[in-house]
C-alpha cells in the first residue's frame, strides 16, 4: 500500500511539473529531444518505429515524427486493442491517417486491420513515461499498457528496442518497483541520452 501511494504521489508531482512548462519551453524541448534521437545508433537501420502523440505535458514528439517521415521511416502509433484488455496494437500513421479519440480522450488511428504492424516487425518502441530513476526504471500512468507490450516483446524475442522519452524534470532518484515493471536500457530527454547496459534493450 505504501508503494502504491508513493507511486501515485510521484505521478501527481511529476505531472504537475511538466504541465507547468510554457508553450515556448515545450517547443524547444521537442526540438532538443529530436536532436538527441537523431544521434541514436538504432535510428539509421530502423524502418518501423512506434511513437505516440504527446498529451498531459509530455515532451513534444511531433518534431520527431515529422523528421522520421522525412527520412522515409514508417511511423506507428499505439491503439488500444478492442478485444484484448490492456493490450496495444501499433498502426501505421501518416499525415492523412483518420484519427479518433480513445477511452482516455487521446487521439489514435482509426482501427484498420490493413494498417496494423505486427509487434515482431517493430524496430523501435519509443515509450511514454511519467517518471524515471537513476537505474532506468520507468513509471507509467498506471494502466500497464506499455509494461505488457514490452513484456510480450521480450518473451517473443521481437528484437525491438524500447526507448523511453521524457522531460528532464521527470527524473527522480529512485522509484518504488513492482514485479511487472520493465526497466529501460535507454531514455532520451531534451538534455541528454541516458543508458543502462544491464537493462533490457533489445526485446
Amino acid at each position: 500500500m505504501n508503494d502504491a501511494l508513493s507511486r501515485d504521489q510521484i505521478r501527481t508531482s511529476i505531472r504537475q511539473k511538466r504541465q507547468t512548462l510554457s508553450a515556448q519551453e515545450q517547443t524547444q524541448a521537442g526540438l532538443d529531444l529530436l536532436s538527441h534521437i537523431q544521434q541514436l545508433p538504432q535510428i539509421d537501420q530502423a524502418q518501423e518505429i512506434a511513437l505516440y502523440l504527446s498529451v498531459d505535458g509530455e515532451v513534444d514528439t511531433m518534431p520527431t515524427i515529422q523528421w522520421l517521415w522525412q527520412q522515409n521511416k514508417k511511423v506507428l502509433l499505439p491503439v488500444i486493442h478492442p478485444f484484448s484488455k490492456g493490450q496495444l496494437l501499433f498502426l501505421n500513421y501518416t499525415p492523412t491517417t483518420p484519427m479518433i479519440a480513445n477511452q482516455y480522450g487521446i487521439l489514435e488511428p482509426k482501427l484498420d486491420q490493413t494498417q496494423i504492424c505486427p509487434l515482431a516487425s517493430v524496430d523501435i518502441i519509443f515509450t511514454p513515461l511519467v517518471a524515471f530513476d537513476d537505474s532506468g526504471q520507468r513509471l507509467g500512468m498506471g494502466g500497464g499498457y506499455y509494461d505488457r507490450t514490452l513484456e510480450r516483446g521480450f518473451e517473443t524475442g521481437t528484437g525491438a528496442s524500447a526507448i523511453g522519452l521524457a522531460h528532464d524534470c521527470q527524473k527522480v532518484a529512485q522509484l518504488p518497483i513492482q514485479l511487472w515493471d520493465i526497466p529501460l536500457a535507454t531514455i532520451v530527454t531534451p538534455k541528454q541520452i541516458w543508458h543502462w547496459e544491464n537493462n533490457f534493450n533489445a526485446l
